[in-house]
C-alpha cells in the first residue's frame, strides 16, 4: 500500500508501507527532484553533451516526478530525450494522478505521461516530438540492454531501507550502461558509494544536497568498466 503524504515544500509524495519510506524527501519532493536530478543531473548532462539527444536511465521510476520535470525541460529547450525508467513495482495510474504533479509541468507534458503510461510499460513510446519513454518492469540486477546512456538518475530507496540496491556489485552493474563521459547522479553520498564508483572508473563530485541533506553525489565515467 502507498499513502499520500504532503512534504515540507507543499508538494506531495507517496509513503511506501512495505518498504517503510517515502518516494521523495519529506523536506520537499519537488525541491529534491529539481535540485538533484534536474539542476545537478540533466542540466549538467546537456552542457556536457551539447547539441545531441540526451538519453537517461532512471533507477526507480516511482511517481514519475523526475521524468515529468525532465521532459518538461527538454521540451521547452527543444532537446531530444530518450528516457528509460526501471521500476520493479510500477504504481497504478490512479496513484500517479493522486500526487498532484500536474501543477508543476505544462498540461501537454503531464497529459502525455498519463495518456501513455500503460503503453510505456510495454514498449518505447513517443510522447511528444522527440521525447520518448520506456518503463521497464524488472529488478535492477536483472536489467540488460545494449543501449548506453548519457545520464543515470539513481533514485532507489535509501540504503537503510533497501541495502541490496547500493552494493558494490549493483553499482558496477548499473554503471556499465553509461557512455564514456556519462554522468551518475543521486541524492545520497557515502564513503562506500564513492569507493564503489571510483573502482569502476569514475571521478567524484560532492555537491550541496537538497533541503534536509548536507551533500549529494555526482560522478562522471572516465574509463570503461572491464
Amino acid at each position: 500500500m502507498n499513502k499520500l503524504i504532503q512534504t515540507a515544500d507543499g508538494s506531495n509524495t507517496l509513503y511506501n508501507e512495505s518498504i517503510g519510506e517515502n518516494y521523495h524527501s519529506k523536506h520537499g519532493a519537488l525541491q529534491e527532484s529539481k535540485h538533484v536530478f534536474i539542476d545537478a543531473g540533466l542540466k549538467h548532462a546537456i552542457a556536457s553533451f551539447p547539441g545531441k539527444e540526451i538519453s537517461i536511465l532512471e533507477v526507480g521510476f516511482g511517481t514519475g516526478l523526475n521524468f515529468l520535470l525532465s521532459i518538461a525541460h527538454c521540451t521547452e529547450h527543444k532537446i531530444p530525450l530518450t528516457y528509460t525508467g526501471l521500476e520493479a513495482f510500477p504504481l497504478k495510474i490512479e496513484e500517479l494522478e493522486s500526487t498532484g504533479y500536474a501543477a508543476y509541468v505544462p498540461d501537454n507534458v503531464y497529459n502525455s505521461l498519463i495518456n501513455n503510461y500503460g503503453k510505456a510499460l510495454l514498449q518505447a513510446v513517443t510522447l511528444l516530438p522527440d521525447q520518448q519513454l520506456k518503463i521497464v518492469q524488472t529488478y535492477l540486477h536483472r536489467f540488460q540492454t545494449e543501449q548506453r546512456f548519457d545520464l543515470i538518475y539513481f533514485d532507489a530507496f535509501s540504503v537503510q531501507h533497501q541495502p541490496e540496491m547500493w552494493t558494490d556489485e549493483i553499482i558496477a552493474h548499473t554503471c556499465q550502461f553509461l557512455n564514456s563521459g556519462g554522468i551518475f547522479v543521486t541524492y545520497a553520498i557515502t564513503g562506500k558509494l564513492k569507493r564503489a564508483l571510483k573502482s569502476v572508473g569514475f571521478t567524484i563530485e560532492k555537491l550541496p544536497g537538497a533541503p534536509g541533506k548536507r551533500e549529494m553525489l555526482r560522478a562522471t565515467k572516465i574509463t570503461e568498466i572491464k
